[in-house]
Formats: C-alpha cells, structure tokens, sequence
C-alpha cells in the first residue's frame, strides 16, 4: 500500500491558500529554509545542469541554485507563488501544475529538489517515483516531507481547552521512511523545534505560508480574545519562547 493513500488534498483550494500567502511567504518561512538548508548539506550539485525545483514556493531555493549556475525551472501548484518568484528573478522557467501529474519528460531532468512540497499529495510514494522518471541517468533527487507528530503543541493545547487541533494529519514517518527506502533512495528523519515570541506568532507562522491548509475544511473561528489568552497558558515554552516542532522526512539519491 502506498504510505498517503488514506490522504485526500483539495489541490484547488490547496493551491487558493498559497496564493494568498505569496507575497508574506518570505518573511514566514524561516522553517522551510532550515529545513531545506538542512536537506542542501546531503547535495553535492556543484556540476551546473538542468534542475527541477518541484513546490518551488516564492523561489528561495530556485535563487539559490540559479545562482550556482544551474539552469533552473520553478514548478508549483500556485500561480500566485510562482508570479511571486518571477518578480525576484529566482528561475529561468516556471511551470504551474501538480506534483502528482508531474509534466517533465523521462530522463530530462539532471537534478530535482522537492523540499516540504510532497506531504501535500495523495500518494506519497506513486509521486516519488513520478520525479524519479524525470531524471537522467546520473540525476540526482533530494526531497523532504512532513511525517505525523508534527506540531504536537497544537494538538496538546487544543485537548487541553477541550477542542479539535487543526492540523492535518500526515504519514508516519516509518511508512514514509520505507517508501523512500523503496525506491533506492537514502533515507532519515530528524525532528526541528523552532520558537516563537508568542503562540500567536506560531500561528501566524503556519497561515503566513499557507500551511494553514486543512485536508478535512476549514473551521469555525478560533474563538477570540479570550481563547488566545489561555492558548498561552496552555502552550509548551522553554527558554527559546513558545516552541512548533516537526518531524521531517529526507531523502536523497544514493
């Protein structure tokens, strides 16, 4: 059984969220940097070639490849992330669809980075082995994902105020990991705890992105002020400030 099976993504309104979130994506998205930066140190993609940015986002990573002198297509479900990333000149194509209908050809792709993009399809593992067709014989592919556990903080404080957490609910990080492993690739999970000055602010960290996307529809308002007054009552802190973990998924070419 593929490990998303169960998962079923309104890729439309999936793509509605992003969109929104485009022009702010930058200032919000410190995770995805770590984590992708995280992901980066596996790479050694120094030979320029034709490289594939798949979830490309606002195009931070596109920049960054562009500027070690690869020949960069930014692909994304949202027009309005890849309009945000033609403005910074972060790629020299853009191509909007759907990782799960992915339109490169077989062996035409030399590198293809995914970070924090495949835990938004149905099928993990049938999308995996989608870019992997696109690859050249000597292609290279490094991918991340989001594994279930992440944001235990959400799920605990919402219990404790007797209502239901809005996250998604993602693969387990085994079955993510034994895909991966499946089809050839290196494979581990690390967990990433970031901090904020306030629960506030980890929450606008995720709606900021657009990450804020559920699978199951949207909810009802929050609830107010006073419901934000007892979130930081209730919110795990330490001495960083009030703390979002995830656990990630890599995978890379052997």
């Amino acid at each position: 059984m593929s490990s998303n099976s169960c998962i079923q993504v309104d890729k439309k309104a999936l793509a509605r969220a992003f969109g929104r979130a485009a022009k702010q994506y930058d200032h919000f998205a410190a995770f995805q940097r770590t984590v992708g930066e995280q992901l980066m140190a596996h790479c050694d993609w120094h030979t320029p070639g034709l490289l594939v940015d798949a979830g490309a986002g606002s195009g931070w990573f596109s920049r960054y490849f562009r500027e070690q002198g690869h020949c960069v297509t930014a692909f994304d479900l949202s027009r309005g992330m890849l309009q945000q990333a033609a403005q910074q000149h972060s790629a020299d194509h853009y191509v909007c669809g759907d990782l799960e209908a992915f339109p490169f050809h077989s062996q035409s792709v030399d590198y293809l980075w995914s970070n924090l993009a495949l835990q938004w399809c149905s099928d993990f593992q049938q999308t995996l082995q989608q870019l992997q067709r696109s690859l050249t014989a000597e292609g290279k592919l490094a991918v991340s994902t989001l594994a279930a556990g992440s944001l235990p903080e959400i799920e605990q404080v919402w219990q404790q105020m007797g209502r239901s957490a809005p996250i998604n609910r993602w693969s387990s990080a085994e079955s993510l990991l034994n895909a991966t492993e499946s089809l050839g690739l290196r494979a581990w999970q690390a967990p990433i705890v970031c901090h904020f000055s306030s629960p506030l602010d980890a929450l606008w960290s995720l709606k900021g992105i657009g990450a804020s996307h559920l699978h199951a529809g949207r909810q009802s308002g929050l609830g107010g002020r006073e419901f934000f007054t007892q979130l930081a009552e209730h919110w795990p802190r330490d001495d960083k400030g009030y703390r979002l973990t995830y656990h990630i998924v890599f995978g890379v070419t052997r």
